[in-house]
């Protein structure tokens, strides 16, 4: 019997990012199987993605004339999380092209050192108005390459 290499994707360790914030869970984020929802991941996803682009000066999101549209997610789950965890989300931007960017992000439990999901998104960053692309803004810039690292 041969084996074959396991093309199941594997979670990441802590030091695979560049960036990590705390985000507390909420009563409502477990399902009935008692363990968050799946959904929820995506929302925290775009939590630690923005508010790191708030807070390092790099998004307006009320009069920014550059928005950043979701173009494609994905994500791995590797370990239930659940109410009333504190978790922290690993961040890391793994390409920036003229007018997108692609996230990614791990969320893990407080502390622990590898990411119970982890996964993407791609940011289409457009003009608020028109919604056609635009070039990624001087400050965008400089705030991604911080979170830049290799896949």
């Amino acid at each position: 019997m041969t084996s074959r290499p396991s093309s199941r994707p594997q979670a990441p360790a802590r030091d695979c990012f560049a960036h990590f914030s705390a985000i507390g869970t909420r009563w409502m984020d477990n399902d009935a199987y008692g363990h968050i929802n799946n959904v929820v991941y995506y929302s925290l996803f775009d939590t630690a993605v923005n508010r790191y682009l708030v807070q390092a000066g790099a998004l307006d999101i009320l009069h920014g004339s550059v928005i950043g549209l979701v173009v494609e997610t994905h994500c791995n789950y590797f370990a239930p999380l659940a109410f009333p965890q504190l978790l922290e989300a690993g961040l890391r931007v793994t390409h920036v092209g003229a007018s997108s960017v692609r996230y990614e992000v791990g969320i893990f439990a407080a502390g622990a050192p590898l990411a119970a999901a982890a996964g993407h998104f791609i940011h289409v960053y457009v003009e608020r108005e028109s919604r056609r692309p635009a070039p990624l803004p001087a400050a965008l810039r400089a705030a991604l390459s911080v979170l830049q690292t290799t896949p």
